[in-house]
Order: structure tokens, then C-alpha cells, then sequence
């Protein structure tokens, strides 16, 4: 950890976090991989007691008032138990959370959040549906208003707390005729009549999230349950996604931690050849490289999570969330190959749990917005950046800094 960047307030709560990390039982981690546990809400339960939750938001509303860096240094710890614990972790108290007190109502914060982040209810981000993922404006759900409510209508799909969560924050188009980005409404659907999870997903690793389908048929939702304006999801939206993909790539960390520390040690007693293979270039390489890349995780985190904190431009920090979201998960899937590939045959059995922890992380760059789409926005952006201070910034003209730089006939375009 990077100790010299936080706080005190932040290395208190860290600890703390370390804390409910060692509260947890060895047999909640194994039941969950073996789906016995299908939503760990004793975890959250433990979390809300402790007002783990939500760190960043403001005390009036269950939250301790701190900021972004201490919220990734928190989500690391967190993910330390198992990629899953962190998703569940953060998805009502990062995400769904995070959409309210920054766009939500008084009566929706004080009915909605101060009760999750006690740990006495769960919260689910709905947002994916069967013939769509990160085409957020594909949105198919409905909400035909009916007065003083919406009827909606739809399915969504890939919803980690499907089953276990108390409500979900879901969007539905609202006006079919609008432009997609004025189309679409956030609303806050409680489970009851009408709200069906329809399947839930044999997943290849972060099992025990209850992720699964969830269908809507004919469920009336009160107007005063719209987060935001009417038609107004998109700025929802753009927002949720910086602790969704932020908060994401803090908690990969965590989850890649252990491998390392894992095979660290192995590599220390397993001897061949007549020593400790932590001897041999071939294993201590692999085993520096994997440190290497942590560490360099934890500099784009913290470094984004300042951005954040500092309100940098908008579109830097949106840039820079898709940067750390594609590198992170990127390398830290990495790290567990490498941790993995040091141990040899062993680290493939479930003597130790690194097998588990490379099925986990094979989601991270799926989920929250693939790579694909990081690459692409960070593209965007940073052709938008760099040609935007090329017209406000007196910079050098490097391209003059050649030899031939005036050569005649030799720069052509077309």
C-alpha cells in the first residue's frame, strides 16, 4: 500500500477494512464459489455495523465525509476476500448509492441510502439487457407514465444481486419518440409485485452475487422515485460511471494482491535443483514483474482518485477512469497468470485459491464497460485534449525539430 499518500483518516479506515476482511469466514469464501451462498448478505450485514459503506458520502446520510483515494484504498482491501465480495461491496454502496445523493431527492437518500449503507437492506445497478450491453442507448425497458406513475416493462440481464437485493436502480425509456439521450429515465424500482428474477447465471468465477435476469411485468413505480429529471438519465448515467469503472479497477488490485503474496511465499520453500526456485531468473522475473505492475496500478488509481477528488475537467477524469479501468484489470489479470505460472502444476488445483482468483478476474475486463469500449473513449478524448490545448497552450512545435523538417514534397496526407 501506498501509505505515504493517505491520511490519517484514510490509514484508520484501511485498517478497519483489514478488519472485516479477517472477520470473514474461510467457509463464507468457499460456499460462495460453490454457489451455497447465492448473495453474501451477512458480509453486508458486518460492513453497514461497521460504516464501511460508502465512505465518501456525507455523515448526514450514513457515509464518514472522505474522498476518492480513500474509497480505492478501501475497495482494495475489500477485494482482497474474492472478486465478488468487492462487486457486491461496491454495486449498492459505490454505485446505486452514488446516483441518489448526488442526483436523488432528501426522501429518496433518507429512505433509500441511510438504510443500505446500514447493511439493513441491498441495492442492485440495472443496466445491461439481453440484446444489449454497452449500447446504454439500446435501452428496450420501458416506463409508460400513467399519471403519478410509471408501468414498466422489460428484462435485464447479467445484474449482480438479481437475487438478494431489496431494490434497483434501472433505466427505462420514458419517451420513445426523444432523441436516445433524452429518451431514457432513471427510476428506483422496489422488488415486489411484478419484479421477477427469471435466471441466474452459471458464472466461470465471481460466483455467489446472485447475478441473474431480472424481468419486469407491468411494475408500477412512483413518480417521486424518478432519480433526477424525467427523461433525464443520461447525466445519471455519465456520473455512476466514474465509481463504476474507478471503483472497479480499485478493487482489482485487491484481488490480484493475494496471488502474489501466494506465490511470494511458495517461491520461497519449493525448492528443485537443490534450492528455493525464487533463485531462478525464470520464477523471480515473473515475480518482480507482477510486483512492478501493482504498484504501477496503484499510481493510476490514486493518481485518477485525486483527479476526481480535485474536480479536474470533466473529460480528463473521464479519459483517465477508462485509462485505469483497462490498465488495471489488464495487468492485474497479469499478475495472477504470473503468480499462477510460478507455481506450476499446483496453482491450477484448488490447494491453493489462485485458480479461483484467475476465474474471478477474467471478468474484469468484461464487465463495467469492456476494454474495448475504454479504448475507445480514452481515444476520443484524448484526440478532443490534445487539440484542444493545442489552440489555448503555447507549446513548442516539436515537429520542427528534425533535420529535414522543411524537406520539400516529403509531408504528404492525401
Amino acid at each position: 500500500m501506498y501509505d505515504f499518500l493517505l491520511s490519517e483518516a484514510s490509514i484508520k479506515i484501511r485498517d478497519e477494512a483489514r478488519d472485516l476482511v479477517k472477520w470473514v469466514p474461510r467457509q463464507m469464501i468457499i460456499d460462495m464459489d460453490d454457489d451455497k451462498i447465492q448473495f453474501p448478505k451477512e458480509f453486508l450485514q458486518e460492513a453497514g455495523r461497521r460504516n464501511l459503506l460508502g465512505c465518501r458520502y456525507p455523515k448526514k446520510w450514513g457515509g464518514r465525509g472522505l474522498d476518492w483515494v480513500t474509497t480505492a484504498t478501501v475497495m482494495e482491501e475489500i477485494g482482497t476476500l474474492g472478486y465478488i465480495f468487492a462487486c457486491t461491496f461496491g454495486v449498492g454502496a459505490e454505485l446505486v448509492c452514488d446516483a441518489i445523493i448526488l442526483h436523488g431527492t432528501d426522501d429518496q437518500k433518507e429512505r433509500y441510502v441511510k438504510p443500505l449503507l446500514k447493511g439493513e437492506i441491498f441495492a442492485a445497478e440495472c443496466l445491461t439487457e439481453p440484446r444489449g450491453g454497452s449500447d446504454f442507448f439500446g435501452t428496450t425497458t420501458t416506463a409508460e407514465d400513467k399519471g403519478d406513475h410509471f408501468l414498466v416493462n422489460g428484462q435485464k440481464r447479467f445484474i449482480v444481486g438479481a437475487e438478494g437485493a431489496d431494490y434497483f436502480l434501472v433505466y427505462a425509456k420514458t419517451d420513445p419518440d426523444a432523441a436516445s439521450h433524452k429518451a431514457l429515465s432513471c427510476l428506483i424500482i422496489d422488488r415486489g409485485p411484478g419484479v421477477q428474477t427469471e435466471y441466474l447465471y452459471g458464472l466461470m468465477g465471481c460466483r455467489g452475487g446472485g447475478a441473474g435476469r431480472l424481468v419486469f411485468k407491468d411494475v408500477k413505480v412512483p413518480k417521486k422515485n424518478v432519480i433526477g429529471k424525467i427523461n433525464g438519465a443520461y447525466p445519471v448515467f455519465k456520473t455512476m460511471m466514474i465509481p463504476e469503472r474507478l471503483g472497479t479497477a480499485a478493487m482489482t488490485i485487491g484481488s490480484a494482491r493475494p496471488a502474489l503474496d501466494i506465490a511470494t511465499k511458495y517461491t520461497t520453500k519449493r525448492k528443485a535443483f537443490g534450492t528455493t526456485i525464487n533463485n531462478f531468473q525464470g520464477v523471480n522475473f515473473q515475480v518482480a514483474e507482477a510486483s512492478m505492475l501493482l504498484d504501477a496500478c496503484r499510481s493510476i488509481i490514486y493518481t485518477t482518485a485525486r483527479a476526481v477528488d480535485q474536480n479536474a475537467d470533466p473529460n480528463t477524469v473521464r479519459r483517465m477512469v477508462s485509462e485505469s479501468k483497462k490498465f488495471v484489470t489488464e495487468a492485474c489479470q497479469k499478475v495472477a497468470h504470473n503468480s499462477m505460472q510460478v507455481m506450476g502444476g499446483i496453482g491450477y488445483t484448488n490447494v491453493y485459491p489462485i485458480e479461483r482468483i484467475v476465474r474471478d478476474l477474467r471478468l474484469a475486463t468484461i464487465w463495467t464497460g469492456s476494454n474495448e469500449v475504454m479504448s475507445m473513449i480514452i481515444a476520443n478524448e484524448w484526440y478532443r485534449e490534445h487539440f484542444k490545448n493545442k489552440q489555448s497552450i503555447s507549446l513548442r512545435n516539436y515537429e520542427n525539430d528534425a533535420l529535414e523538417a522543411d524537406a520539400p514534397d516529403e509531408k504528404i496526407f492525401e
